[in-house]
Parts: C-alpha cells; structure tokens; sequence
C-alpha cells in the first residue's frame, strides 16, 4: 500500500505543499476554515505524519523526562498520572525514570535524559541530593527544568510545593491538642526544602502552645528509616509521647516494630504520618497522615513546564504552592 505523503495531499487539494505543511504545524499565518479542510482531506487519504522528519522540523524531540527517587509508594506514581495527562494532550511522551534515593544514580538519570534530547525535565530530588552545581549549569545553558516535592531553595528554577509548614504546623498541635508533649519530628533529609518549612512547623507548634520544642531528627523516608529509628529509642529505653513521621511509609515502619515489641498505637506511643499513602486506612490502627494533592502536583508541574518550553528558556521561575488536608484516625488518637 502506497505510503500518503504531503506532496499527495497537497495535490488533491490543488495547493503548495507549504501550505499544507503550514496546516500540519498549525501555523498562525493560515485561516482556519483552510487548515480544517486540510487536515480532514489528509485524515480521510489515510496519510499519516512521519514522528521523526516533525521532529527535524520543530527542533523537538516531544520526549519529557521525568526523574522521581522511588517507585515503592503511591505518591510519585500519582503524581506522574497527573503530569502524564497534561504532557500526553500536548503529543508529548514521557521518559520515566528513578534514583532509588541517590545522588548519584539521579544524576546519571539525568545526564541520559538529557543525552536523548528530552525537551524538558520534571524532577524530584532525592534524599542524598545536596549538590546543585549540576542544576544550576543546566539551567543556565537554559533546558527546561521544573522541581516538585523536594527542592532545594536557591534554585533559579519553578517549583511546585506542599504547604509543609502549615500542615506539620497542623499535624504538631493536633498530637498537642491530644495531650502529648514529648514529640520527636522524623525528617527524611536535612537538605530539603520541605524538611526545613516542617520543622519550622513542627517548632511553631509548640511555641504557640508555650511547650519547649520537641526534637527533629534525621530517619529517611522509607518503611526500614522509621523500624532502625524506633528500634533503637527501644533499646535506649527512651520512647517519645508521640511520632511525626516524615513519610507514612517511615510511620508504618515505627508502628510494626512497636507492635513487635508489645507497644500499643496509640495508647503507649501515638503516631502521625505524612502524605497520605493507600495503605493508611488499611493498617492497624488506621494511620493519622497529612495528604497531599499528588494528581494536582503532576498537573501543575508539567503545565509549567509546557509554559517553560514555548517560551524557548525566557521566563520567570515560578514557585506555586499547594494545600492540603489533616486525616485524623486511630494512631493519633488518645484514647
């Protein structure tokens, strides 16, 4: 069967072939009811665009990367879902990739995407991550980057971020409001933008309730940082009141080695997670955890950089901020 080409269709339609290709590429200086016509006599000849010679043309690659530090938990896998929606409506692919919360592999990641002519770049950093020379040289030589989740503040880069202060703000007074005083704040990595508006959260808590600040201290963000934290207060015989967990995989990891060890959540130690994962409701006891609006997160990240690219590195680096919502169950709850 003979391949339709553009200069086929341009001759059914008596017109130049740069008029056709204006069509394809929705050119502003070609009328509407003219591009209509076009691309509906091209639909029905069966002719078909050729990906690669649209990317020559354009100077794209339509691929998008994406770099997030793991795939164990559901919230980055929500949060591509919403960046995918809004890349794939736009003819964009998506590249997907992961660090497994290291420094070095994310940047390896990146460097590949970057070797693959993506035309932009959507990242989450990981734990390990405190050196932004790289970045900073990426975005000077003007590549399309947004950061989402965990950013490092001096970046002149968008961002898009979780109002953490104000709902670790939240999270803190309500284990107060139940009573308990003695609270140690789990971060995942001192670094992190997040983890700095958290323990200011965490702090201001206290202070409006006139209690001496409880301590932060570094965990991780996964299941076995929260069973080694905990682990070891139980060996020091020095157990808190209550927990504010960096992840509620890093609370459910806390709470399955008190339960091995004869402790009872909430009654001997209270624990609150953060980021509202599926398995919350479905532990025992139900987790209390902060959820965030993964789905919106992907969605504003990836419109930003969209907005990013079609303005060829000329913008103004925008941080957007995004609510959230207090879970309240069982393992905060003081019975």
């Amino acid at each position: 069967m003979k391949q339709i080409t553009i200069k086929d269709v341009a001759k059914k339609l008596k017109c130049s072939v740069s008029t056709v290709s204006r069509a394809f590429n929705d050119k502003y200086d070609i009328r509407t009811e003219t591009r209509e016509l076009i691309l509906k006599t091209a639909t029905e000849m069966g002719y078909r665009p050729n990906p690669i010679a649209r990317k020559l043309i354009q100077q794209r690659s339509f691929n998008i990367g994406v770099v997030v530090p793991e795939f164990i938990n559901s919230f980055f896998p929500e949060v591509i879902i919403g960046a995918q929606e809004v890349l794939h409506e736009q003819g964009y692919q998506v590249l997907i990739m992961q660090s497994n919360e290291s420094s070095e592999l994310e940047l390896k990641n990146v460097q590949t995407l970057l070797n693959n002519m993506v035309d932009g770049i959507l990242i989450s950093l990981s734990s390990e991550t405190d050196n932004m020379d790289f970045y900073l040289n990426a975005i000077k030589e003007k590549m399309p980057m947004v950061f989402f989740n965990r950013v490092v503040e001096g970046l002149p880069a968008s961002k898009v971020l979780f109002d953490d202060y104000k709902w670790a703000f939240f999270a803190t007074e309500h284990l107060i409001m139940q009573g308990y005083k003695d609270i140690v704040h789990l971060i995942g990595s001192k670094d992190l933008t997040l983890t700095k508006n958290r323990t200011k959260g965490f702090e201001d808590a206290h202070r409006k309730h006139k209690l001496s600040p409880g301590k932060s201290e570094v965990a991780g963000f996964s299941m076995n940082s929260g069973e080694c934290f905990i682990e070891k207060r139980i060996e020091e015989n020095s157990l808190p009141q209550a927990i504010l967990a960096s992840s509620d995989p890093c609370a459910i990891g806390v709470m399955k080695i008190l339960k091995a060890n004869g402790f009872n959540v909430p009654n001997d130690i209270a624990v609150m997670g953060f980021s509202e994962s599926k398995l919350a409701e479905h532990v025992a006891p139900p987790l209390s955890s902060v959820e965030q609006p993964t789905y919106d997160m992907g969605r504003t990240a990836a419109l930003l950089l969209l907005e990013q690219i079609k303005n060829k590195g000329l913008f103004v680096p925008q941080s957007i901020v995004l609510n959230g919502r207090l879970n309240i169950r069982e393992s905060s709850m003081k019975l």
